[in-house]
């Protein structure tokens, strides 16, 4: 295997196994800023460990692409303490029944992406999700907005974004919603 630490780590294949690179996003530790991990056909394998090594050895993550890892409080955990990440997006990450019932029990990260941002205390400048379609998620990001003071642009998959127009307009009022693929990192 090559020794090597990288600031820019992007890998899109049909199925990541998250063994294969947690060595060398050990070795890149701090130096990481940049991470793609896109799973075209399935979930990322060993998701867990992947979760892990990035909370524990690549606290400077500036962006974050990452796909189907699923939606847990470890992921919770990993975006809390990411505290230098500007750009986010989250691909449909997968539902998963291992969360204690108490903490939040089968969801979607579309179901609680509320969840996701009253937990991300990153200064967050873009964030790009699959879908913004309810009042609570609308309300979430105003929050993250009025905490955070940096999110200036929300891209959502055009066909996603279900809001009532008041409610639309008073987003507006805190961050730009653009279409998904208006936005380019």
């Amino acid at each position: 295997m090559l020794e090597t630490s990288h600031s820019t780590l992007e890998i899109i294949d049909i199925s990541i196994d998250a063994s294969s690179i947690v060595h060398i996003l050990q070795k890149s530790g701090t130096l990481l800023q940049r991470l793609k991990l896109v799973s075209t056909d399935g979930q990322t394998r060993e998701g867990s460990l992947l979760l892990e090594t990035l909370k524990s050895s690549c606290p400077n993550i500036i962006y974050l692409n990452i796909s189907d890892v699923g939606f847990s409080t470890q992921f919770l955990e990993l975006i809390g303490n990411l505290q230098k990440l500007q750009f986010l997006t989250l691909w449909p990450l997968q539902c998963i029944n291992s969360i204690p019932e108490e903490e939040l029990r089968y969801f979607c990260l579309n179901s609680c992406i509320d969840i996701l941002l009253n937990n991300c205390y990153a200064p967050l400048k873009t964030l790009l999700i699959h879908r913004l379609d309810n009042e609570i998620k609308a309300k979430a990001l105003i929050e993250i907005c009025i905490r955070k003071r940096s999110l200036n642009y929300v891209g959502v998959i055009s066909r996603y974004m279900n809001l009532d127009n008041n409610i639309k307009k008073e987003v507006e009022e805190y961050v730009a919603l653009v279409p998904f693929i208006d936005i380019s990192i």
